[in-house]
């Protein structure tokens, strides 16, 4: 089976705009919610991670006119950095497919409209759209795929990418996720109580809840083959493995054995031909919701044993918030960094560590001590999945 290779990145999150923010971010361990800038944000705790107002993408229009809401703006600037250092420049758009996971879209254009009023013109779909206007940026001839089941989207999309070229469907695929800032996603999580006060505090003691953020991520994957044959600048990483499985349990509860999530982390790492020894690091789902975090802590321990010892663990949205649909493409892209540059950065630190989660979570930077890392993505509706990335050359 010929490999799939990781060849562009591109992301945009509350640590700035492009690959090197990210990074550098990703280093310095620090960042803080604010208020959302929404004056018809009337909810008990109106935080989130947001993308700093400068690097905001101006704003765009469809080619037919339509407007573009602020999920797909961050959707193309990702893509175009990803595209360019990819440097796709003459690939059969024929051969281009697009998979982009997003969870609510351009819905905040929806929002707005509702307090400012509606257009004459307003017939499209706030998360079809998201996929459809990378489509038309990359001029993407083949398979144009939005998936929208809520945190797991990007996870999945990325997975489905790789299905896509080893199905001989596609040469090369722009895949990832986005979300931005949406009035309802954010009340309905204050409705349902699960909305951290102070800030997301994954693993930590006294969480509450989860906090959302912004972003977006996009990668380029190809064959390998096919990145030989066009001479390729660079391949950042593999994607190994992947796994999916669902609880059927319940409709936003994750099931409490984590069977399910056992399930996709060991087929990821079975399609990998990865042993749980020489997983490297992971970065886990772990949003801050009590239950969901207990849960994976067990998973990962009777998945790759004794985790707080051996796999050191490098928790995202403890830094850049919960991304809902963005959330596993920003997961995975932050994998392919540490792979590539062959180190874990440090985490924020935790208030106090939870006894019930037994991981290790470094306060300090650290070697990439092992063959593979681990990024886990689930979801409402008890989707999971799991991805396994490696250095391109492993």
């Amino acid at each position: 089976m010929d490999e799939i290779l990781i060849t562009g990145l591109g992301v945009i999150s509350c640590l700035g705009n492009g690959v090197d923010a990210f990074w550098r971010g990703m280093n310095e361990a620090a960042s803080a919610p604010r208020r959302v800038p929404d004056p018809n944000a009337h909810m008990d705790i109106p935080m989130m991670y947001g993308v700093p107002e400068a690097e905001v993408p101006r704003a765009e229009r469809e080619p037919d006119g339509q407007p573009l809401g602020l999920g797909s703006r961050f959707a193309l600037e990702v893509s175009r950095q990803a595209i360019a250092s990819a440097e796709l420049d003459g690939t059969d758009p024929q051969r281009i497919a697009v998979v982009i996971g997003t969870g609510m879209g351009d819905a905040g254009l929806h929002e707005e409209w509702r307090v400012s009023g509606y257009p004459e013109r307003d017939g499209w779909s706030p998360t079809f759209c998201v996929a459809s206007a990378v489509g038309s940026l990359a001029g993407a001839e083949g398979p144009n795929i939005s998936v929208s089941n809520a945190c797991a989207a990007s996870g999945f999309a990325i997975s489905i990418a790789a299905d896509l070229i080893r199905s001989g469907e596609a040469d090369v695929v722009v895949t990832g996720g986005a979300e931005a800032y949406s009035r309802v996603a954010l009340g309905c999580f204050n409705r349902l109580g699960a909305v951290d006060s102070r800030r997301c505090r994954p693993f930590d003691a006294h969480r509450e809840g989860t906090v959302f953020g912004e972003g977006a991520a996009a990668l380029v994957l190809e064959s390998e083959e096919h990145a030989r044959r066009r001479g390729a600048p660079r391949a950042y990483a593999r994607l190994a493995g992947a796994g999916w499985s669902c609880d059927a349990h319940h409709t936003t509860a994750i099931e409490p054995e984590g069977e399910q999530v056992v399930r996709a982390m060991r087929q990821a790492l079975r399609e990998s031909g990865v042993d749980p020894s020489e997983v490297g690091c992971v970065v886990p789902h772990g949003t801050g919701t009590l239950i969901n975090d207990t849960v994976e802590s067990r998973a990962l321990s009777e998945v790759l044993g004794p985790v707080a010892a051996k796999h050191p663990l490098y928790s995202l949205k403890s830094l850049i918030g919960h991304t809902g649909g963005a959330a596993g493409a920003l997961a995975a892209l932050a994998a392919v960094l540490i792979v590539h540059r062959g180190t874990v950065p440090p985490n924020v630190p935790r208030d106090v560590a939870d006894p019930e989660c037994e991981v290790s979570l470094p306060e300090r930077a650290v070697p990439f001590d092992g063959s593979a890392a681990v990024v886990n993505a689930y979801a409402f509706g008890g989707n999971n999945v799991s991805l396994v990335l490696q250095e391109a050359g492993s």
